[in-house]
Parts: structure tokens; C-alpha cells; sequence
């Protein structure tokens, strides 16, 4: 099992985290303009989608939300200069997020979808099919994961409104402590929430196996 969760989160950890931030310092140290090296370090993930895509022929969704990300990052910083746009920004960043969220709800399969399945199984094949079977199986997943895309969609959207109005009514100094605490705050809320969804799911599916074990003796 550990071994299989650090082949999983192991590239992504490399390719979405630590390469693009030692590459945009390095990048800064020598001169480049941050707009610029924004778009470059969002190479990393577009690599780790690319060899994730060769080796198991399927995309890594979560590699390619860090990549957009990173994109929008760069499109943001190079759309807003004065402090308070850069709030603006950051805040129209997590709009655009919550939005890409709700939209997933008319694909077959929302995001959380996804999501769920990088973070509850170990990425291999036997795990990955048996959560794939759960959507297949199970109507009450299908729609919890509906249920929780909705609630990540909106508490993003709620969240960028939040920043916008509070960008306006805080000084700058003020502001700077919020935007670094609030998502944190959310994202905590978020998660909690989708654990205990994620228990009590589990619960009920493992409840609904056992009734079904006498039906069919």
C-alpha cells in the first residue's frame, strides 16, 4: 500500500508542487518577470499529464486542474497590477474555480468524482475499478458526489464574494492576512465535511450489502 499511494501522489507532489516552485524562484532570481515565469512553470504539470497520459492512457484530472491553475494564475497576474485587483484576482481565480465546478455537474461525471478517486484509493488498477464500480452500483454515490460538487462549487463562488467586499472594506495591510487565511479556512471546511459524507456513505453502502446477503440466501 505505500508503495502504490507513492507511485500515485509521488509525480504529482514532484511535477505540481515542488519542480514549479523551484523553478519560478529560479526563474525570478535571474531576472525573469513573474507574468513570465508563471507561464513557464506551468510546463510541470502539463508534463506529468503527458506522462501520466502515456503510461496508463487515461488523463490524471487533477493534474489538469493544477495546470489551469496555473494558467489562470498567470493570465490574472498579468490582467491586474494595483494591489487591490490583485485581491481582485486572487478572488476571481477561486470564482472561476467554483464555476468550473458546477459546470462538471453535466458531464457523466462531476468532478468530486475524480477528485475522490485520487484521494481515496492507492491509484492502482484493482482500487481505481472498484471505485469506478461504486458509481455503477451505487445511486446513493452517484449522488453524493453530485451533492458535494454542488457544495464545493458554491462555497468557492461564496468565498470569491466574500474576498471582493471584504478587498474593499479592509486596508491593504488587513487584507494581505485574510487572502493568506481564508482559503485555508474553506478548504479545512470543505474537507471535513467531504470525510464525514465520505463515512457515512461507506456506512450506509456497507448496511445496504448486508441486508442484501440474506435476500439472496
Amino acid at each position: 500500500m505505500p508503495k502504490s499511494v507513492l507511485l500515485n501522489w509521488g509525480p504529482t507532489i514532484l511535477f505540481s508542487v515542488v519542480l514549479p516552485w523551484v523553478t519560478y524562484g529560479m526563474l525570478t532570481d535571474h531576472g525573469v518577470q513573474p507574468v513570465t515565469a508563471l507561464f513557464l512553470i506551468a510546463g510541470w504539470p502539463l508534463v506529468e499529464v503527458g506522462i501520466f497520459f502515456a503510461i496508463n492512457r487515461r488523463v490524471d484530472e487533477f493534474g489538469v486542474m493544477i495546470l489551469l491553475l496555473l494558467l489562470l494564475s498567470a493570465v490574472g497576474a498579468f490582467a491586474f497590477r494595483s494591489e487591490k485587483l490583485v485581491f481582485i484576482k486572487d478572488s476571481a481565480l477561486t470564482g472561476l474555480l467554483g464555476l468550473a465546478f458546477l459546470g462538471t455537474l453535466l458531464l457523466a461525471r462531476p468532478v468530486m468524482f475524480y477528485f475522490g478517486r485520487k484521494f481515496a484509493t492507492d491509484g492502482s488498477e484493482e482500487s481505481i475499478a472498484r471505485w469506478n464500480g461504486l458509481w455503477e452500483a451505487y445511486p446513493g454515490f452517484r449522488s453524493s458526489q453530485r451533492r458535494l460538487t454542488v457544495i464545493w462549487g458554491v462555497a468557492f463562488l461564496v468565498e470569491s464574494a466574500v474576498r471582493v467586499a471584504l478587498t474593499f472594506a479592509l486596508d491593504t495591510k488587513t487584507m494581505v492576512g485574510v487572502s493568506n487565511v481564508l482559503p485555508f479556512v474553506v478548504l479545512a471546511g470543505l474537507m471535513t465535511y467531504t470525510i464525514q459524507t465520505g463515512k457515512k456513505g461507506r456506512a450506509r453502502m456497507a448496511a445496504a450489502a448486508q441486508q442484501q446477503e440474506p435476500e439472496a440466501a
